[in-house]
């Protein structure tokens, strides 16, 4: 009886034995981490048309993902152990080793999974290589991070889980005992073993390529399709993929000739290819100041125009009546330094790259206003070297950057500096004397109140009970206590003002890219210059704000960007950018091109969520075409240092 017991023992403790706990256990604590992650975005689904069918395949498809992470992590201590049991060897040192090999790396992969949870909830996308773009700011990050309660929770539960899987492995591990099967019958069986493993890394049997990315999306439900991938998974792959050139997106000169086709260019004499001289059909007597205000996460989704019944928006609403509005305006990117360099400088989005980490010049508004004897000036709320903000503006004329130095102590509220309507009020006698020096001016500013950690100053009282509509309403509020304070000013009937988005947020996401995420309000105010009260519905992008606003001042530029003049030109398509996947749009179409993976193809106006790429391949080939060639160019004229030429 008591050798039954024993070699009960003895298989409960064996390689075999081991590998199947270390297997569920690790399975199991990500599990959680995805359970967590379903219930914060519960909203995703719509219980009347999503099956329960996928919900219980998208976690099947996150196990998989998960086999295949905690293969990796596995593999090599297994096959220490089955060489070690093969040769009836065990110590304490090898065991510890082991031990402290698999804890270090499910430990980080746990923390990874837990900072995936807000990650998504801000980004609608897994965690990739992209998330640690600030790396170089990490006093603003931690205090971002510290300032948001609900953070806490995850940091408590992956303290738990990291505890619990450390006494669990632990046990595992110390009661390891050499397997009593016959060494001659080890070898084969411990190779059998490590190719079950081996098939678990590949995830897939019975096709050319393993697991990736696209394996996961298997139906109409964005969330879903997200839902199963492993968040170890997306960054490797990510970091993976950041190590690859982007330079050679296509064919350079195939490019170049396809995008002087879109813009129209026919005779090229300057010494960029897609540079051109535009001249107005009558220049302007006046010289209108401008105010371009970029609103952090404000979502045309967030408007009542834009179909928001809550009345999170009134000022901004009524003002877009009395204004030009762009109802089909779509930002580059999801990242605000996507916003300020598209909005100022007219190039799209590429990927993951974060173009003003490098200074470089550019043929933008700043340097076009400058030919004019405008000045500069730039207002954030925070450190001006976040995102390298405050040089690359200096180095593309601006004269001066307003951030957080300039602000009392006593007025900075969270990692993100002062209030938007501190700033606001702050910046007013900065115009004030810029107008008293009898030149115009061009005003930008970078508001962040609606992005996490919130912070609703205590005179604000909103209507709404969530805390997400609440700052919204004060981020409209704050405009308009702006827009009360410049109608008393003598420079505000001769001023442009516009206002848009950095990027949106995704409210909704009916595709792989949320279009919340990119569609924006444009909305261009100039109470005594225009008479305007306009809607306008052409395809529109964020590239496109500074030609616009050139056209309306009737001053001739060169114009070496891929932007145009809204007002009298035409796109055939924007380009939005999510990091590790690009969209094209036209007023019908949606395209997603995704690296090595099939492209999707979606009739987004109507909110058809099937993808109809096979039955519209030219169709998809054209837009595809669009991007690919935009992007080569602008790759190829930064390559050629042709981004600014003098005039």
């Amino acid at each position: 009886m008591q050798k039954r017991v024993s070699e009960v023992k003895n298989w409960k403790n064996n390689p075999i034995a081991i590998v199947v706990k270390l297997y569920i256990l690790s399975l199991s604590i990500f599990f959680i981490f995805r359970a967590v992650l379903f219930f914060t975005e519960l909203d995703r689904i719509d219980f009347a048309v999503d099956e329960l069918s996928d919900i219980i395949s998208a976690f099947v498809f996150g196990l998989r993902f998960d086999i295949v992470i905690s293969g990796y992590i596995l593999l090599l201590p297994m096959l220490f152990i089955f060489v070690f049991d093969i040769f009836n060897y065990k110590s304490k040192i090898t065991s510890l080793s082991i031990f402290g090999f698999i804890f270090t790396l499910f430990s980080l992969s746990f923390i990874i999974a837990a900072a995936d949870i807000p990650y998504f909830n801000q980004f609608f996308s897994r965690i990739t290589i992209d998330a640690f773009q600030w790396i170089d700011s990490p006093l603003i990050v931690f205090k971002m991070i510290l300032q948001e309660s609900k953070h806490f929770i995850f940091l408590i539960l992956t303290i738990i889980l990291i505890y619990v899987y450390y006494k669990f492995s632990k046990n595992i591990l110390k009661n390891r005992s050499i397997s009593k099967i016959k060494t001659s019958l080890k070898i084969p069986l411990y190779l059998l073993l490590l190719l079950v493993m081996f098939l678990g890394i590949r995830g897939r049997i019975g096709v050319k390529s393993p697991i990736r990315v696209g394996t996961a999306y298997f139906c109409n439900n964005a969330f879903l399709n997200q839902l199963g991938l492993n968040p170890v998974f997306t960054l490797m792959t990510s970091y993976l993929e950041s190590k690859k050139s982007t330079i050679n997106i296509m064919n350079s000169d195939l490019a170049e000739k396809n995008v002087q086709e879109y813009l129209k260019i026919s005779n090229q004499n300057l010494s960029s290819p897609i540079a051109r001289l535009i001249k107005p059909d009558s220049n302007s007597l006046q010289k209108p100041n401008v105010v371009i205000i970029l609103m952090e996460s404000m979502s045309a989704a967030k408007m009542k125009r834009g179909g928001n019944l809550n009345n999170l928006t009134p000022f901004l609403d009524s003002l877009s009546y009395n204004s030009i509005y762009f109802d089909n305006f779509y930002t580059s990117g999801r990242h605000t330094f996507n916003g300020i360099f598209s909005t100022l400088f007219s190039f799209p989005a590429i990927y993951s790259e974060h173009t003003m980490k490098r200074l470089r010049k550019y043929n933008g508004i700043s340097s076009a206003l400058k030919k004019y004897d405008y000045q500069t000036i730039y207002f954030t709320t925070h450190d001006g070297q976040f995102d390298n903000v405050e040089a690359f503006l200096l180095d593309n004329d601006f004269d001066r950057v307003v951030s957080q130095k300039d602000f009392p102590f006593s007025e900075l509220k969270t990692a993100f500096g002062v209030t938007d309507d501190y700033l606001f009020r702050f910046s007013i006698p900065f115009l004030n004397k810029l107008e008293s020096n009898s030149k115009p001016f061009l005003s930008v500013f970078m508001t962040v109140s609606d992005h996490i950690p919130y912070y609703i100053p205590e005179y604000f009282n909103p209507t709404a009970d969530d805390e997400k509509q609440q700052i919204v309403q004060y981020a409209d509020w704050s405009i308009k206590q702006f827009m009360k304070e410049t109608s008393k000013q003598k420079w505000f009937n001769n001023t442009i003002f516009v206002f848009l988005a950095d990027h949106g947020v995704p409210m909704k996401a009916e595709y792989a890219m949320s279009l919340d995420y990119h569609h924006s309000p444009l909305i261009i105010y100039a109470p005594g210059n225009l008479n305007m009260s306009t809607q306008k519905s052409c395809i529109a992008s964020q590239i496109d704000v500074f030609p616009t606003i050139m056209g309306l001042l009737k001053l001739p530029y060169i114009n070496n960007t891929l932007g145009i003049d809204l007002l009298n030109d035409s796109r055939k398509y924007t380009i939005i950018n999510g990091d590790n996947k690009i969209g094209v749009l036209d007023n019908e179409y949606l395209l997603i091109i995704r690296k090595n993976e099939k492209m999707q193809l979606h009739k987004y106006k109507i909110h058809d969520m099937s993808n109809c790429y096979d039955e519209n391949i030219d169709k998809a080939k054209e837009m595809e075409e669009y991007a690919k060639s935009n992007m080569q160019v602008y790759l190829d004229l930064m390559t050629r240092n042709q981004t600014f030429i003098k005039n």
